[in-house]
């Protein structure tokens, strides 16, 4: 062998990080409105990785050799139990007659929420390391960067990039996306999303992990310039957006973070508010306006009155079948009213267990972060927890302001963050138990 193959670095084998990483950049940058050609019902390139991803897994766990983890932990539990609860509220619903167009919309619903728990346990026991845990979560920071380049084309020229985004395996689904939307006179951006509202709460939580990069870059041994950069680049991008639960969301990262924080970072990021809040008002002198009046008209606001109007009908049903409802993905636009709060059509749909089971999986994964950031002694890995529980944590306050799981790119994003923090969970747990089985190796001398 010569001496330049041996200066040579060797290649890494791609592993299950390296899969998960492709679903996040797939899941992220393909447009929503693109499903693959040719199949019985809509599912989009990110469906089909995640099913292929749950696939894997399955056969992964026949095996000793292929490296996923065994042996489960609160996260993991947590995905077997809402998947025991989506089959029984399934088979609830279809146990009895539903309508042809209701059965398949359920069925499709069904479909999703599979990919999604493939996507969710794929991260939780198939990304092994921190190292590679690490590899996943900065290719997230990547694809929220590429979405916020779309969303800035498409704000400041009017250019829809995704016109040009597609393969020829892709066609358009029957939904339509406006490139740039307007309400109440503020313009508005989706990027490669269905609407700005999810863009803006994508944006929310992957803007923290841009953060966490940048602060311990040099940690590293790394420039943290790059995260930076992407770290604004995803802040504009939650401007471009527009969005009261986009401005929500972020509040809502914030404000665990401070609570986790030192004070020498609170001031840190502060001062980081404070210049690009300045660089926008310089550079596009109306958009901190436009969130000025989207705040304060919202006595006035159409969509809030409307909102607000749900509610009565959504009791209504909800009370025809207060502890099963009628069945998930049942209740859908035009046929039914559009309930503009998951917490209202969870209630229609799965009633009291599936409430039980939305809250319940987004609060274990923020309990497993919390759990990981409890055990590390790593700064690094204590503020990686924190940002995880922040991120993942914000399902549950933008449930309330729209139908967050009718989004396919959000509610994939949520499962993805949940099976980050059982990632996170385990490799401290693991790293817990290395520790404690050397110090007693140390402490009872061999043969005594």
């Amino acid at each position: 062998m010569t001496a330049a193959a041996l200066d040579t670095p060797l290649r890494r084998r791609a592993d299950g990080a390296s899969l998960l990483c492709v679903c996040v950049l797939v899941l992220l940058l393909t447009p929503a409105r693109l499903v693959v050609r040719g199949l019985p019902m809509s599912l989009t390139m990110s469906d089909l990785l995640g099913l292929t991803t749950l696939t894997l897994w399955m056969c992964a766990h026949t095996t000793t050799t292929l490296g996923i983890a065994k042996g489960g932990n609160a996260v993991r539990r947590a995905l077997f139990a809402y998947a025991l609860a989506i089959v029984f509220l399934y088979g609830y619903a279809t146990y009895a007659y539903l309508p042809s167009d209701e059965l398949n919309s359920a069925d499709h619903s069904l479909v999703l929420i599979v990919a999604n728990l493939g996507l969710a346990l794929g991260m939780c026991d198939a990304v092994r390391g921190r190292e590679r845990l690490d590899f996943v979560l900065k290719g997230l920071v990547v694809a929220g960067a590429g979405m916020a380049v779309v969303g800035a084309v498409q704000w400041i020229l009017g250019f829809d990039l995704t016109a040009y985004m597609k393969l020829p395996i892709l066609s358009s689904n029957d939904v339509a996306v406006d490139a740039v939307e307007a309400r109440s006179g503020i313009q508005r951006v989706p990027s490669t999303t269905g609407h700005p509202i999810e863009f803006g709460v994508i944006m929310a939580m992957i803007l923290p992990f841009a953060l966490h990069y940048g602060f311990h870059a040099r940690d590293r041994g790394e420039s943290p310039r790059r995260w930076w950069i992407a770290a604004a680049m995803i802040a504009a991008g939650l401007m471009f957006a527009v969005s009261r639960s986009g401005i929500l969301a972020v509040l809502t990262v914030g404000v665990v973070l401070f609570l986790g924080w030192t004070n020498r970072r609170r001031v840190q990021a502060l001062g980081v508010v404070v210049l690009f809040l300045a660089v926008v008002k310089v550079l596009f002198p109306g958009l901190l306006g436009a969130f000025y009046t989207l705040f304060t008209n919202i006595g006035r606001d159409d969509s809030i009155r409307y909102r607000v109007h749900d509610y009565p009908n959504a009791i209504e049903e909800f009370l025809r079948s207060p502890l099963f409802g009628r069945g998930i993905g049942t209740w859908y636009a035009p046929k039914h009213q559009v309930f503009d709060n998951q917490y209202l059509l969870t209630l229609v749909e799965a009633g009291a267990l599936g409430i039980a089971a939305f809250v319940g999986i987004v609060l274990v994964g923020v309990y497993g972060a919390v759990r990981a950031r409890h055990l590390s002694d790593d700064p690094r890995d204590r503020n990686l927890a924190l940002t995880l529980a922040a991120a993942t944590i914000v399902p549950l306050v933008g449930a309330i302001t729209f139908d967050l799981l009718a989004f396919p790119q959000i509610a994939s994003l949520m499962f993805f963050m949940i099976g980050a923090c059982g990632s996170l969970l385990r490799i401290a747990e693991n790293e817990r138990g290395e520790l404690g089985s050397r110090g007693f190796s140390r402490a009872v001398p061999v043969g005594g």
